[in-house]
């Protein structure tokens, strides 16, 4: 027994080594500045964490409170999906990194008078990364633009997989209710023979049977249109795992 948990555990050494590159990793390459830069500013669901609000609204608001932050993400996760259009959203964004590290360093200075050298430090990061955007803002456009086109993919993916897993326990629940409803209708029939004669309780015997078939037909083809939903839920399920790993080999290629 130690011996197989020993080999076990070197055998999860073995995979932890071997690790797939996350999405990120594959699109950085080796450049650790731009991950970094991509870890802290993608969002992984951009439907959820980027503002509804348009990106004039939020540079307005930007403007009064001196947070540009949801601009810059709403820049980025727009020019990736107009692409056509990058040279006029790296404008925006080269903007947004200005007036950001202006901010910033004001910001800093006021800390460092407080002598808060923590929160000083935090912000010197946001500077760098801001000169960043200055510096790379294409790469980082051509990261967002493919990290994104995948994650709204796998996003979409995940949404259909979510309502056909909601749809096989609304017809679970259906099924379990029709047995049950079948079931106390059986025990009813039986609580009315009692009181019944010999020729009307063979009546009923006879008709509770054919109505047991009946239910039992209908409970086995119930059960056969689960058997091949679940079959065909597996299907698109391997199917889609064979896509995504095709576009990230496709990625690692490019």
């Amino acid at each position: 027994m130690w011996k197989w948990k020993k080999k076990k555990a070197k055998q999860e050494v073995a995979t932890e080594e071997v690790k797939e590159p996350t999405l990120l990793q594959t699109l950085c390459g080796d450049e650790p500045e731009l991950f970094n830069f991509a870890s802290g500013y993608l969002c992984v669901n951009p439907m959820t964490a980027i503002s509804a609000k348009s990106l004039e609204a939020l540079m307005e608001e930007a403007a009064k409170n001196g947070d540009y932050r949801p601009a810059l993400d709403k820049a980025i996760f727009e020019a990736a999906q107009h692409p056509e259009q990058t040279g006029s959203y790296m404008t925006v964004i080269q903007d947004i990194a200005t007036k950001t590290i202006a901010a910033t360093e004001k910001e800093k200075a006021e800390v460092e008078k407080q002598g808060l050298a923590a929160r000083a430090a935090f912000l010197q990061k946001r500077i760098e990364a801001q000169k960043l955007i200055q510096n790379r803002a294409a790469d980082i456009l051509k990261i967002a633009t493919r990290y994104y086109q995948e994650r709204l993919l796998e996003l979409g993916e995940d949404a259909k997989r979510a309502e056909r897993i909601a749809e096989r326990k609304e017809a679970e629940g259906d099924e379990l209710r029709a047995e049950q409803q079948e079931q106390a209708q059986r025990e009813a029939r039986k609580r009315e023979m009692k009181g019944m004669g010999r020729a009307e309780r063979k009546d009923v015997e006879r008709q509770d049977k054919l109505e047991e078939q009946a239910a039992e037909a209908r409970r086995e083809a119930r059960e056969t249109e689960l058997r091949e939903a679940e079959t065909e839920e597996e299907r698109i399920e391997n199917r889609e795992d064979r896509e995504r790993e095709a576009r990230k080999k496709n990625l690692r290629g490019g």
